[in-house]
């Protein structure tokens, strides 16, 4: 007789949870094949399908949603249980998953995450980055992190640093060649590098004029969905660029790219690091959080 491992119901949970094998498995950090593995013992065990799939969809059978309804609260009673035993180990250890966007990663690497790793060499890092905001608990995250203003009521959340901004950038050669615009309706006149969004559109460059919000469309030669291509095009002179102050202060310090426009990107919210309220947190989970706070606090001076 096989034994059954919490993975397996993880498995089965999870897959429940995001109707997506592929879904399933970035979640739980395994391959599409090997949980399709996972499940089909598991169902081959049991003696009964638990989903029903087709090459385009996946879905609960009658049988796999009574499993999940009987299995969920007792599973979440032992993953407690284990998160108590493991609150009280002298070191921190095992895997933190991280769920943000690719500037705020960028933004974070270093002094978050690669100085958790470097402190605590038996914590291991899951950083999934994407465009869309989702339910980190649902998506088998511990943090989440976003802009402020995008983060759930319902979770605590540490900001990380004070209000970011947008940068509008071009090479001095781009400049030299075809000016340097003062208002952004200049850019009509302009080349610029559009940016598009997960979601397929494109972004309006969100300026500001009086307090109120002046999005404007802008038109050019190249479309990337990657501030580090959009960089490189703007490092080549190819138009103007908009970015993460961050992605670009380098640059901007060395003279390889000009700030314009300056006056016209306010102010944006902070970064937080977030996470849902929990009993006996492990180790690992309670050393990050100690260090979010003090990035926080070296960031606040």
């Amino acid at each position: 007789m096989r034994n059954f491992s919490l993975a397996d119901f993880d498995a089965v949970l999870a897959i429940g949870r995001r109707a997506s094998f592929r879904a399933a498995a970035l979640d739980l950090g395994m391959s599409t094949s090997a949980l399709s593995n996972t499940i089909a013992k598991l169902e081959s065990q049991l003696g009964v399908r638990l989903f029903n799939r087709t090459t385009r969809s996946v879905a609960l059978t009658d049988a796999g949603r009574r499993f999940i309804e009987q299995v969920s609260p007792a599973l979440s009673d032992i993953h407690q249980a284990l998160d108590t035993v493991r609150a009280q180990q002298d070191t921190p250890a095992g895997i933190l998953r991280i769920n943000t966007f690719a500037a705020a990663g960028r933004e974070v690497l270093v002094p978050l995450v690669l100085e958790c790793l470097k402190r605590f060499p038996q914590i291991g890092v899951d950083l999934v980055t994407e465009g869309n905001l989702v339910d980190i608990v649902a998506h088998g995250f511990d943090f989440g992190i976003r802009s402020q203003n995008l983060v759930p009521e319902d979770m605590i959340a540490i900001p990380l640093g004070p209000a970011r901004r947008h940068a509008l950038v071009a090479s001095p050669a781009y400049l030299a060649e075809h000016g340097v615009p003062r208002v952004p309706s200049d850019l009509s006149r302009h080349a610029c590098i559009r940016t598009r969004l997960p979601n397929g559109a494109l972004l309006r460059w969100p300026f500001e004029a009086e307090g109120q919000p002046l999005p404007v469309d802008v038109h050019g030669p190249l479309t990337l969905d990657e501030a580090s291509l959009a960089r490189l095009a703007a490092l080549a002179s190819v138009g103007i660029g908009f970015f993460m102050e961050s992605d670009v202060r380098e640059d901007i310090a060395a003279g390889t790219l000009v700030r314009i426009l300056e006056a016209w990107t306010p102010p944006l919210a902070p970064l937080c690091l977030y996470y849902p309220s929990r009993r006996n947190p492990p180790a690992a989970f309670r050393v990050f959080v100690d260090l979010a706070r003090e990035v926080a606090r070296a960031n606040a001076t």
